[in-house]
Protein backbone atom coordinates (compact mmCIF):
# COMPACT_ATOMS: atom_id res chain seq x y z
CA UNK A 1 0.00 0.00 0.00
CA UNK A 2 1.07 3.89 -0.76
CA UNK A 3 2.14 5.48 2.18
CA UNK A 4 1.19 9.19 2.42
CA UNK A 5 4.95 9.91 1.96
CA UNK A 6 4.83 8.69 -1.68
CA UNK A 7 1.37 9.94 -2.12
CA UNK A 8 2.40 13.56 -1.52
CA UNK A 9 5.32 12.94 -4.17
CA UNK A 10 3.14 12.28 -6.72
CA UNK A 11 2.91 14.44 -9.88
CA UNK A 12 -0.23 16.92 -10.40
CA UNK A 13 -0.79 14.92 -13.66
CA UNK A 14 -1.38 11.56 -11.31
CA UNK A 15 -3.67 13.94 -9.05
CA UNK A 16 -5.30 15.10 -12.63
CA UNK A 17 -6.22 11.23 -13.82
CA UNK A 18 -7.30 10.28 -10.24
CA UNK A 19 -9.87 13.42 -10.24
CA UNK A 20 -11.11 12.26 -14.05
CA UNK A 21 -11.69 8.40 -13.42
CA UNK A 22 -14.99 8.16 -12.94
CA UNK A 23 -14.71 6.54 -9.50
CA UNK A 24 -11.37 6.43 -7.43
CA UNK A 25 -8.81 3.68 -9.39
CA UNK A 26 -7.06 3.41 -6.48
CA UNK A 27 -3.90 4.13 -8.57
CA UNK A 28 -1.81 5.16 -5.69
CA UNK A 29 -1.73 1.56 -4.52
CA UNK A 30 -0.01 -0.26 -7.91
CA UNK A 31 3.06 -2.10 -6.44
CA UNK A 32 4.50 -2.11 -10.04
CA UNK A 33 4.42 -6.09 -9.86
CA UNK A 34 3.59 -6.46 -14.00
CA UNK A 35 0.50 -8.73 -13.24
CA UNK A 36 -1.39 -6.45 -15.40
CA UNK A 37 0.85 -6.01 -18.16
CA UNK A 38 1.29 -9.86 -18.21
CA UNK A 39 -2.43 -10.45 -17.99
CA UNK A 40 -3.17 -8.28 -21.10
CA UNK A 41 -4.00 -10.26 -24.75
CA UNK A 42 -3.24 -6.78 -26.34
CA UNK A 43 0.08 -6.42 -23.94
CA UNK A 44 2.59 -7.33 -27.13
CA UNK A 45 0.81 -3.96 -29.44
CA UNK A 46 1.36 -1.78 -26.45
CA UNK A 47 3.86 1.10 -26.48
CA UNK A 48 3.48 0.39 -22.68
CA UNK A 49 2.62 -1.84 -20.45
CA UNK A 50 -0.20 -0.92 -17.82
CA UNK A 51 2.44 -0.58 -15.02
CA UNK A 52 4.85 1.34 -17.16
CA UNK A 53 1.85 3.76 -17.72
CA UNK A 54 1.22 4.20 -14.13
CA UNK A 55 4.83 4.65 -13.12
CA UNK A 56 4.76 7.54 -16.15
CA UNK A 57 1.81 8.95 -14.73
CA UNK A 58 3.11 9.53 -11.41
CA UNK A 59 6.21 10.56 -12.98
CA UNK A 60 3.77 13.50 -14.31
CA UNK A 61 5.19 12.67 -18.28
CA UNK A 62 1.44 14.14 -19.98
CA UNK A 63 2.62 14.27 -23.47
CA UNK A 64 4.10 11.05 -23.43
CA UNK A 65 1.09 9.52 -21.38
CA UNK A 66 -1.26 10.88 -23.63
CA UNK A 67 -0.09 10.28 -27.04
CA UNK A 68 0.77 6.56 -25.93
CA UNK A 69 -1.11 3.34 -27.79
CA UNK A 70 -1.80 2.26 -24.37
CA UNK A 71 -5.41 2.87 -23.56
CA UNK A 72 -6.57 2.39 -27.36
CA UNK A 73 -5.78 -1.03 -27.25
CA UNK A 74 -7.53 -1.75 -24.01
CA UNK A 75 -10.01 -4.22 -25.06
CA UNK A 76 -11.83 -3.96 -21.72
CA UNK A 77 -11.61 -7.28 -21.27
CA UNK A 78 -11.00 -6.45 -17.01
CA UNK A 79 -8.84 -9.57 -16.79
CA UNK A 80 -6.06 -7.49 -15.57
CA UNK A 81 -8.18 -5.79 -12.81
CA UNK A 82 -9.35 -9.76 -12.41
CA UNK A 83 -5.24 -10.68 -11.54
CA UNK A 84 -4.25 -7.47 -9.59
CA UNK A 85 -3.50 -7.83 -6.32
CA UNK A 86 -4.29 -4.19 -5.66
CA UNK A 87 -7.54 -4.15 -6.97
CA UNK A 88 -6.83 -0.97 -9.18
CA UNK A 89 -9.20 -0.06 -11.50
CA UNK A 90 -7.34 -0.60 -14.62
CA UNK A 91 -10.02 -0.33 -17.54
CA UNK A 92 -11.35 2.62 -15.80
CA UNK A 93 -7.82 4.53 -15.95
CA UNK A 94 -7.27 3.13 -19.78
CA UNK A 95 -10.97 5.01 -20.13
CA UNK A 96 -10.21 8.04 -18.63
CA UNK A 97 -6.66 8.25 -20.12
CA UNK A 98 -8.50 8.13 -23.60
CA UNK A 99 -10.71 10.70 -22.54
CA UNK A 100 -7.99 13.01 -21.58
CA UNK A 101 -5.95 12.52 -25.18
CA UNK A 102 -9.06 13.39 -26.96
CA UNK A 103 -9.66 16.64 -24.90
CA UNK A 104 -6.13 17.85 -24.95
CA UNK A 105 -6.04 16.65 -28.83
CA UNK A 106 -3.59 14.17 -28.20
CA UNK A 107 -5.33 10.95 -29.67
CA UNK A 108 -4.34 11.96 -33.08
CA UNK A 109 -1.19 11.73 -31.87
CA UNK A 110 -0.83 8.13 -30.56
CA UNK A 111 1.60 5.75 -31.60
CA UNK A 112 -1.31 3.60 -32.75
CA UNK A 113 -3.23 6.08 -35.23
CA UNK A 114 -6.02 3.78 -36.19
CA UNK A 115 -6.48 2.69 -32.65
CA UNK A 116 -8.91 5.70 -32.21
CA UNK A 117 -10.91 4.87 -35.05
CA UNK A 118 -11.17 0.98 -33.64
CA UNK A 119 -12.24 2.62 -30.16
CA UNK A 120 -14.81 4.65 -32.11
CA UNK A 121 -16.11 1.48 -33.99
CA UNK A 122 -16.77 -0.23 -30.36
CA UNK A 123 -18.47 2.68 -29.05
CA UNK A 124 -20.19 3.21 -32.47
CA UNK A 125 -21.73 -0.70 -31.82
CA UNK A 126 -22.87 0.32 -28.21
CA UNK A 127 -24.57 3.29 -29.21
CA UNK A 128 -26.64 2.05 -31.87
CA UNK A 129 -26.90 -1.19 -30.72
CA UNK A 130 -26.49 -1.29 -27.26
CA UNK A 131 -24.00 -4.19 -27.11
CA UNK A 132 -20.31 -4.65 -28.84
CA UNK A 133 -20.76 -6.67 -32.30
CA UNK A 134 -17.61 -8.62 -31.83
CA UNK A 135 -17.15 -10.28 -35.35
CA UNK A 136 -17.13 -6.58 -37.06
CA UNK A 137 -14.89 -5.11 -34.35
CA UNK A 138 -12.61 -8.28 -34.31
CA UNK A 139 -12.58 -7.89 -38.24
CA UNK A 140 -11.93 -4.41 -38.54
CA UNK A 141 -9.18 -4.86 -36.04
CA UNK A 142 -7.71 -7.65 -37.45
CA UNK A 143 -7.82 -6.41 -41.33
CA UNK A 144 -6.14 -3.29 -39.95
CA UNK A 145 -3.56 -4.01 -37.43
CA UNK A 146 -2.33 -7.65 -38.14
CA UNK A 147 -3.90 -9.19 -41.48
CA UNK A 148 -1.88 -11.79 -41.61
CA UNK A 149 -2.82 -12.54 -37.93
CA UNK A 150 -6.77 -12.93 -39.47
CA UNK A 151 -6.21 -16.33 -40.55
CA UNK A 152 -4.90 -17.89 -37.50
CA UNK A 153 -7.99 -16.81 -35.43
CA UNK A 154 -10.04 -18.77 -38.13
CA UNK A 155 -10.19 -21.55 -36.50
CA UNK A 156 -11.89 -19.82 -33.57
CA UNK A 157 -14.20 -17.74 -35.34
CA UNK A 158 -15.38 -21.15 -36.79
CA UNK A 159 -15.52 -22.55 -33.36
CA UNK A 160 -17.48 -20.17 -32.22
CA UNK A 161 -19.56 -19.84 -35.08
CA UNK A 162 -20.75 -23.88 -35.17
CA UNK A 163 -21.25 -23.21 -31.02
CA UNK A 164 -23.53 -20.10 -31.92
CA UNK A 165 -21.26 -18.14 -29.63
CA UNK A 166 -20.73 -15.24 -32.66
CA UNK A 167 -23.70 -13.46 -34.22
CA UNK A 168 -23.25 -12.66 -37.85
CA UNK A 169 -24.89 -9.37 -37.80
CA UNK A 170 -25.50 -7.12 -35.09
CA UNK A 171 -28.66 -7.75 -32.82
CA UNK A 172 -29.37 -4.69 -30.86
CA UNK A 173 -30.58 -4.53 -26.98
CA UNK A 174 -34.40 -4.67 -26.34
CA UNK A 175 -35.13 -0.88 -25.45
CA UNK A 176 -32.22 0.62 -27.75
CA UNK A 177 -33.99 3.81 -27.59
CA UNK A 178 -34.17 4.21 -23.93
CA UNK A 179 -30.27 3.85 -24.54
CA UNK A 180 -29.66 6.45 -26.78
CA UNK A 181 -32.26 8.84 -24.63
CA UNK A 182 -29.31 8.40 -21.83
CA UNK A 183 -26.65 8.60 -23.97
CA UNK A 184 -28.10 11.68 -25.38
CA UNK A 185 -28.53 13.32 -21.63
CA UNK A 186 -24.87 12.27 -20.49
CA UNK A 187 -23.58 14.43 -23.57
CA UNK A 188 -25.63 17.55 -22.86
CA UNK A 189 -24.79 17.04 -19.14
CA UNK A 190 -20.61 16.42 -20.72
CA UNK A 191 -20.80 19.53 -22.82
CA UNK A 192 -22.21 21.65 -19.75
CA UNK A 193 -19.51 20.42 -17.61
CA UNK A 194 -17.34 21.65 -20.39
CA UNK A 195 -17.81 25.20 -21.02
Amino acid sequence: MATSASLSRTSDFFREVVAEAPVDPHLEACLQCGTCGGSCPSGPDMDHTPRALFAMIAAGMRDAVLRSNTPWYCVSCYYCMERCPQEIRITDVMYTLKRMAIKAGYSAQTTAPKAPGFAQTFVDHVENYGRSFELGLITRYYLSHRPLDALKMAPLGMGLLKRKRLDLSPRPIRQIDQLKAILDRAREIDAAHST
